[in-house]
């Protein structure tokens, strides 16, 4: 896939069949969509594109609820990366082109800088100035613009319509699982490991304490077995996450708490990802610090018997990052 910012005039796309979003998690759905962006583009011989955004809308326009991501923006591109689109188009949002009505966008932006000759719009997908217009209006102006328009129909799992707002709530109630298989891949938090209250090393579960990327969602509270990627090594560890306030310590600014199993070495200062693949429990304040270790090690067996139940041939190596 190549990727083109719109920003730089001297590169273009060929003539193609597109479609266009801000595909954050890049999940089923979007992937339904854009296979058959590629499978369209090479019935009719054209180039395959996706056209994206550098940033969500809401954070350009300020409106009052501004959703948490499921992906940066250079893990969207790199989700993008794999599937068959030949092209990924990035747009710099700003208010000049949220003024653009639907028609002017579709004449200046997709047929003429990006020669768009097939658009492939989602289900529920709107552009243009306040979203004020339909897929009949870009249906209209493709007729008057040279473009062909078809909308894409609702990609469905368990009978709910796929969406980046249904994986939100589902991380947010900590069905990390119900998310993956939404996504097509286990959900992932980044972040530099920073300094912390020491506590964990102190009672026996030594923890990185991950500053996530800024923007990014954090599942809901709870102890979780993930997959942790460490900087250092090509190969993930085993490992169980907390997701809290530490609330058996007089609680505090929501932290996450990584106990890496079998890593010994300092990894302060170094970026660390965890992959979220089961929630053991929800977060609990305990009468005493006993009572809590008691807890870790039990939850820590938890950990080790559901990886010796999901991947019994676990040897490490990171060819298991995808669900």
């Amino acid at each position: 896939m190549k990727t083109i910012y719109l920003n730089n005039l001297t590169e273009t796309v060929p003539p193609c069949v597109a479609t266009i979003g801000f595909f954050d998690g890049v999940h089923h759905g979007h992937a339904d969509l854009i296979h058959h962006v590629a499978q369209q583009a090479e019935a009719e011989g054209l180039q395959s594109a996706v056209i994206t955004f550098d940033r969500h809308p809401r954070q350009v326009l300020a409106q009052v609820y501004q959703p948490l991501m499921l992906t940066t923006f250079d893990e969207k591109l790199r989700l993008l990366s794999h599937t068959p689109v030949k092209y990924c188009v990035v747009l710099p949002f700003t208010r000049e082109l949220a003024a653009m009505s639907a028609r002017q966008f579709m004449d200046e932006v997709l047929s003429r800088r990006l020669h768009v000759r097939h658009l492939v719009v989602g289900y529920d997908h709107r552009f243009g100035h306040d979203r004020s217009e339909g897929f009949a209006d870009y249906v209209r102006y493709g007729r008057e613009l040279g473009i062909a328009v078809d909308q894409w129909e609702v990609f469905k799992m368990r009978g709910q319509n796929i969406s980046s707002s249904l994986i939100r709530r589902y991380l947010q109630e900590g069905e990390v699982l119900r998310a993956a298989e939404c996504l097509g891949y286990y959900y992932e938090l980044a972040g530099r490991v920073v300094g912390g209250h020491q506590v964990g090393r102190k009672i026996g579960f030594p923890t990185a304490n991950i500053e996530a990327d800024e923007g990014k969602l954090i599942p809901a509270p709870g102890v979780y077995a993930v997959k942790a990627f460490a900087e250092h090594s090509a190969l993930p560890y085993k490992a169980m996450m907390n997701v809290g306030v530490r609330p058996t310590f007089g609680g505090g600014d929501l932290s996450l708490e990584v106990h890496v199993f079998g890593l010994h070495q300092d990894i302060y200062g170094e970026r660390l990802t965890v992959q979220f693949l089961h929630r053991l429990r929800q977060e609990r304040c305990f009468d005493s610090v006993e009572e809590l270790v008691r807890q870790l090690q039990a939850d820590a067996c938890m950990v080790k018997e559901y990886f010796d139940k999901e991947y019994p041939e676990w040897t490490g190596g990171n060819a298991a990052r995808a669900f």
